[in-house]
């Protein structure tokens, strides 16, 4: 049977073909003519950081310590009964260190940490293009976790530094190193957090954490930012006794690193003021027991004789409030003010003795070393 179709019906089809023609042409427009003003407002992540890498790379070594160890040939495994004897001679093990360290300026010095070089027997630098040089500890400074090594090459790649005022928690960072001594790594993270201390690893702690990465053999590589300049030097992974890894990482930031290195290179150590006191942190039971509240301070709990504190009066049991007119919490705020000054310098000192409070001024003499 023939079919009719009407007027309307094929009206209606025509009107449907426009109508999808329409939205064809409408989808097209917005596939190839995107509308501006889309992007991100925090900034688009660049694909890569290799420029950052590249520029920094050349600037970082491997560098492997080594040390002997006595042992007794009496001791070893498969020695006949017989040659077993405490009078066998002494043989020597060599037991290696891995590390790596950055160079920090054109005359080939070489900064790393105190760890990876204390008490090396023989220390052995690799450089990014695959050269091995001797090297020789310049100075070391155990209370801040750093060291000075340098080569016979004094024509070296120095790494750029980067500005310390302009480092901000959330910025993306790289660190570089060589961990397990696989050889050089770069691995990515961001700044979880700036001015960390109390941590308990050094003496003088003022640490940028991250979380990027950082592995044995990282210790005295650097971390840098995304324009390849150096923020500061890997030192620390926080992880528990079963060895897990928490995603925190500690470096030493270059301004604290900086100031270190000058004082070794000029000096061959670190010059820091020193009291010449012992004290706790104040408690609540502490206060409560000698009558005071809503004080913070340090106890005097030893004075060292003839040293810069006895000299100045100060005696056990009192109480240290303000050194230089800044607060003092605790025994790391003490130990960072007097640090600060140089020997010779002279600082004035605000605290409490049996309820009342006194001023005294001291003069400061050199840390002894350790």
């Amino acid at each position: 049977m023939k079919k009719h179709y009407s007027t309307r019906f094929l009206l209606n089809w025509a009107l449907l073909g426009l109508a999808l023609g329409g939205l064809l042409i409408l989808f097209n427009t917005l596939d190839f003519n995107p509308l501006p003003g889309t992007k991100s407002p925090i900034g688009e992540k660049p694909d890569s950081y290799a420029d950052a890498v590249d520029k920094a790379a050349p600037s970082v070594v491997s560098i492997m310590s080594f040390y002997r160890s006595e042992k007794n040939s009496a001791l070893l495994p498969f020695t006949p009964s017989h040659e077993r004897s405490s009078k066998s001679p002494t043989q020597f093990k060599i037991r290696p260190n891995r590390g790596s360290g950055v160079i920090i300026n054109e005359k080939g010095y070489i900064v790393t940490n105190h760890h990876v070089v204390a008490g090396a027997d023989k220390i052995e630098v690799t450089l990014h293009d695959g050269r091995k040089l001797e090297a020789k500890i310049l100075g070391l400074d155990a209370d801040s976790d750093l060291a000075v090594i340098t080569t016979k090459l004094n024509k070296l790649p120095a790494l750029p530094i980067a500005d310390g005022k302009q480092i901000h928690t959330g910025d993306i960072v790289l660190a570089i190193g060589n961990p397990f001594g696989i050889g050089q790594t770069v691995t990515q993270g961001i700044i979880s957090a700036t001015g960390r201390d109390r941590i308990g690893l050094n003496t003088y702690e003022n640490f940028i954490q991250t979380d990027a990465a950082i592995n044995p053999g990282n210790s005295g590589g650097a971390l840098i930012n995304t324009r390849g300049e150096m923020l500061g030097i890997n030192s620390a992974v926080y992880n528990s006794h079963s060895g897990n890894y928490f995603g925190i990482s500690f470096a030493i930031p270059s301004e604290l690193v900086l100031d270190v290195v000058k004082q070794i290179i000029e000096h061959g150590e670190v010059i820091r003021g020193w009291l010449g006191v012992e004290g706790v942190d104040l408690n609540a039971q502490m206060l409560k027991r000698i009558g005071l509240s809503n004080i913070q301070g340090v106890l005097i709990t030893d004075v060292f004789d003839r040293g810069p504190a006895e000299m100045a009066g100060i005696r056990v049991g009192d109480i240290l409030t303000h050194i230089n007119k800044k607060i003092i919490r605790d025994t790391r705020d003490v130990l960072n003010a007097v640090a600060a000054g140089k020997p010779g310098d002279q600082i004035t000192i605000m605290g409490i003795r049996e309820r009342q409070s006194f001023v005294t001024r001291a003069i400061l003499e050199k840390r002894p070393g350790r």
